[in-house]
């Protein structure tokens, strides 16, 4: 028996915390990778983190038990669009990167983040 096909989508940006914003298996969660793909989202795979977020409803925010897993996945995403947390909904100089954050989230981001520009290969995009 082979085994199924299972896409989860996170929503972060807008929120307190990441959400759990569609669930699909088989045929639907390909559709969801195909269409993630087709629009830029980052794609990963982690058997791990996807047996813990299919637990979870749309809709509902990931517990603090899976801050640490999604900060790491998001911080590679933000880091990759020389993005931080919050750029998505203020404007320049409108505030911190991480407000709205709760500050448990907003210490990992910048712990990890910060640990990816000492990485050999790595600098921030938009650096030499």
């Amino acid at each position: 028996m082979r085994p199924i096909k299972k896409a989860i989508a996170l929503e972060y940006g807008k929120n307190r915390a990441p959400i759990v914003t569609a669930k699909g298996e088989e045929e639907a969660a390909l559709e969801m990778i195909a269409q993630a793909r087709e629009y830029g989202v980052y794609v990963t795979e982690d058997p791990k983190l996807l047996a813990l977020l299919s637990r979870l409803k749309v809709d509902q925010e990931i517990p603090a038990e899976l801050f640490t897993a999604v900060s790491v996945i998001l911080s590679w995403v933000y880091w990759l669009k020389g993005m931080r947390p919050g750029d998505e909904t203020t404007a320049p100089d409108a505030g911190t990167a991480s407000q709205g954050m709760p500050a448990e989230a907003a210490a990992m981001f910048d712990e990890l983040s910060s640990g990816l520009d000492g990485l050999d290969g790595f600098a921030s995009p938009g650096t030499p």
